[in-house]
């Protein structure tokens, strides 16, 4: 009989303290701690996030163990995230699983944290589709924006990024200039169903191929607000649904363009979307609606592993494992990580 491969996954790299055990590709827990220090910002704090990941880290993984029912030392390997994110915390996530992979005597295994997001769509899940070779993936998130070609499970291709913003950032300042908590952008999203979506015009940046640009988007958005605010100091609250209806159909637009210039350019027309603003329901409807019109086959990710998570780094790690991929106990990790 053979050996289940047993995965531990440490995700660290923004301010989700996250621990995960996979066996042979099925998650039997995925535990995620979240940092409510920094809605009184407005945003991440760095420092503190760090803090809190050295607080979190233990208990995190302890209880991801249990409740898979497993012992620590049935363990085949130890996956982490190296990068991108912030370094602060991805040092607690590498520190922790470096001396965990030691203690134990088993392999290291370090994971690029949007190659987790795609492959989030691989858990053995029966309540989603795995799609097949080659697929286009929107990755879209706080940091990150990126349209990628994905061949295999290790060989991607980027066709196209945004130069400067992401959309997540767009989301989540849209939200802060219209003082709404932190973090904005699902209340943007719950805000947008009650709204007209052609209520207010915001202009799409018309950036080359197939690369994305949200500062532009942001400053006018900016502008408004502050232009409408003067003439009538009550607007963002009477226009709120309409405000948030509108910037989301905008971003969602310029996503949208760019995905359907990929399939034009590629030929391929199986879809998938991965990353923290892929759980908007507006883009998730969008992308159903293209299914239908374009005849594309759309696949998105469980809301549960949209959002940063370690069971997308433990099922990165397990699909390493079978390729004896490990990292050395001197690797470090890294703030800017290319996939």
């Amino acid at each position: 009989m053979l050996k289940s491969t047993i995965i531990l996954g440490i995700e660290s790299s923004c301010d989700e303290t996250s621990a995960a055990v996979l066996v042979d590709g099925k998650i039997l827990a995925n535990i995620i701690a979240n940092q409510d220090v920094h809605k009184l910002y407005g945003g991440v704090v760095p420092e503190l996030a760090s803090r809190a990941h050295q607080q979190n880290i233990v208990p995190v993984v302890d209880a991801a163990i249990k409740k898979a029912g497993i012992s620590k030392n049935d363990l085949s390997a130890v996956a982490f995230t190296r990068g991108p994110g912030l370094i602060g915390s991805l040092l607690v996530g590498t520190s922790f699983a470096k001396a965990f992979a030691m203690a134990l005597d088993v392999p290291l295994i370090e994971v690029n944290h949007m190659q987790g997001h795609i492959l989030a769509h691989f858990i053995d899940d029966a309540s989603q589709q795995k799609p097949e070779f080659p697929f286009i993936c929107l990755t879209v998130s706080g940091g990150h924006t990126q349209v990628v070609l994905v061949k295999n499970y290790f060989d991607m291709e980027i066709l196209g990024e945004t130069i400067d913003d992401a959309a997540g950032e767009a989301f989540d300042k849209a939200a802060k200039i219209m003082n709404l908590p932190y973090p904005g952008g699902p209340l943007i999203d719950k805000y947008a169903k009650e709204g007209n979506p052609l209520m207010f015009k915001f202009t799409k940046p018309q950036i080359p191929d197939l690369n994305f640009s949200f500062s532009g988007l942001k400053t006018q958005f900016i502008n408004f607000i502050n232009n409408e605010s003067a003439k009538n100091a009550d607007f963002v609250e009477q226009n709120k649904v309409d405000i948030c209806a509108s910037i989301q159909h905008t971003i969602i637009e310029i996503l949208m363009d760019k995905l359907k210039k990929a399939v034009e350019k590629t030929g391929v027309s199986q879809i998938a979307i991965a990353g923290g603003v892929s759980a908007n329901s507006g883009l998730r409807n969008r992308l159903m609606e293209e299914q239908t019109n374009l005849n594309w086959k759309v696949f998105i990710p469980k809301f549960e592993y949209c959002t940063d998570n370690a069971a997308m780094i433990a099922i990165t790690g397990y699909y390493k494992f079978l390729q004896n991929e490990f990292a050395e106990q001197n690797t470090t990790p890294m703030a800017r990580y290319k996939l």
